[in-house]
Parts: C-alpha cells; structure tokens; sequence
C-alpha cells in the first residue's frame, strides 16, 4: 500500500497516463493528486475524464488549483477572463468542445468537489500553493491562498537550511506540519525538472505544462516515477508559453 502524490498535468493527459504506468499503481494505492489538471495541452477535458475513471479503481484525493477553479466558472458561468484564456484557458475551451451535456455536468461535479487541502493520518499537509493563516489552513481567512499563494514556497526556499524548528527564525507555518506538498509553482523556476524539498516543502510540480514532465511521487520512500517532457509528447503544441 503505498500513498502516490501526483504533481501538476495541465492537461497533458499522456503525460499522466504514462507517469502513473510507470509508478505501476496498483488498488491498494492512494493517490492524491495536487491540482492544476487543466490549461496548457491540448486534452483538459480527456484528463479530467481520466480522473473521474480511476476512482473506480483507486482511492484518489483531488485537490483543487487555481486553474481548476477558472476552468470551473467557464464550465458553470461561461466565464472566459482574457488572462485565463491567455495562459492556457483557450486549450481547455477547444478541448471542452467535443464534450456532450451530460459529460460536461459529471466534469462540473467533479471541479465543485475538490478538496482545497488533506492532511493524513502522519500529519502531511497536501494542498496545490499553499496557505497563509500561522495558525494552519484550517483558520485560513482566504480560500484563494489555497490554490494561489506562493509565499510558503518562497519562504521555504528563502530560509537558512541549517535552522532547527525551535529556533526564533523558523517560519511558523512550516512547524506545524511534519511535511508539507505543494504544486503550483513549478521548479523549472529554479531550473529543476525532479521534485525538489526546501526545509519540509516538498514541490512536485516539475513544469509539465512548460519543458518538464509528470511527476508521480511516493511520499514515504521518496521514490519518483515521471512522464517524458510532456512537450515532446504533443509536438505540434505549443503549451503554455509564459509562467
């Protein structure tokens, strides 16, 4: 039994099959996926269908991202903000196209039942950005920080490695979690493709909507399956051009 966490897609639905092949899941694993399944590569809705088949097979965990949840208010209000569009909304919409009424409304339900965060029996934290009350997720004043904020990312990276979590400089966030696991903002910022941990923040998105691949990742072994670029997978595609 092992618990797989599965980093961003963006609609790179081969990317993700062939991720989670790799990984040979089997039903006794869970399998928590970390949001943004949507925007970039040309199969959002074929992802999203995907998703909804495997639970019949697995127990999965959804966590919703930022993209998810603008995907959502297309699909439900016909909503199309010009900077959604712009940064990978219009492969979403295209994809949409080829979908029947009674498909879209299963894909609707399944946007409105994600999960903003999970936390495990071991007291992982597992959330698409991040949160940012000191108190925990669970006071957050702000739902957006869940599928928006990178502050817990970049004061993960910003702080000295060699701090104890007693010491007076230690984030108050990161303490109250044995590990947390983000996506959203991908390591090819940092120039990485592989899941990359910073203090207790491990980041598992490896840019699949830009250069790099699906990430599947073990959380107790630390073991990691991934996807070819999922570029070289739709090379006829430019994906999402701009971070």
């Amino acid at each position: 039994m092992r618990t797989l966490v599965i980093g961003d897609i963006h609609g790179g639905y081969k990317g993700v099959v062939q991720a989670i092949n790799r990984a040979k899941i089997t039903p006794d694993d869970t399998l928590i996926f970390l949001g943004d399944y949507v925007d970039g590569w040309s199969e959002s809705a074929e992802t999203v269908s995907f998703l909804i088949e495997l639970t019949a097979k697995n127990k999965c965990i959804f966590i919703r991202g930022n993209h998810d949840d603008l995907c959502y208010h297309f699909l439900a209000n016909n909503e199309k903000p010009l900077q959604w569009v712009e940064q990978g909304g219009q492969s979403s919409i295209d994809s949409y196209d080829n979908l029947s009424r009674h498909e879209i409304e299963s894909h609707k339900n399944f946007f409105e039942n994600l999960q903003d965060y999970y936390i495990d029996e071991k007291n992982r934290l597992f959330t698409h950005a991040g949160f940012q009350n000191l108190k925990g997720p669970q006071y957050e004043h702000h739902k957006t920080a869940f599928y928006w904020d990178r502050t817990l990312w970049e004061t993960a990276l910003a702080t000295d490695t060699n701090l104890k979590k007693d010491d007076l400089k230690f984030p108050e966030r990161l303490k109250l979690f044995d590990e947390i696991y983000i996506g959203h903002t991908p390591v090819t910022r940092i120039g990485k493709t592989t899941p990359q941990r910073a203090l207790s923040v491990w980041n598992i998105d490896t840019g699949a909507a830009f250069k790099g691949p699906v990430t599947v990742f073990d959380v107790d072994t630390k073991e990691f399956w991934q996807s070819d670029p999922v570029w070289t997978l739709y090379p006829d595609e430019k994906g999402r051009n701009v971070i």
